[in-house]
């Protein structure tokens, strides 16, 4: 499946409205070494990475909620507001 950067950046933002809702800017490339996408969440000084697995990623461009990048977006969150 062929998709941009841009283009998966666009659908996390779509599928996590909350990452725009608290100023969280959101920077995206892959990795070839780990066949995943290296996710960093900033807000100010704070920066959290994560990673989203190639099949995932894929999931996630048709539209269905990757499970495990939900939960770090939620912790991400409840980390900026501590």
């Amino acid at each position: 499946m062929a998709y941009t950067n841009v283009a998966l950046k666009d659908k996390i933002m779509e599928m996590y409205p909350d990452v725009q809702k608290h100023n969280i800017s959101v920077g995206l490339d892959f990795s070839e070494e780990k066949n995943a996408y290296v996710i960093k969440f900033r807000r100010d000084s704070q920066e959290m990475t994560t990673y989203l697995d190639k099949k995932d990623a894929d999931e996630c461009i048709d539209g269905v909620k990757c499970i495990h990048l939900g939960v770090k977006v939620g912790e991400f969150i409840n980390n900026f507001e501590a």
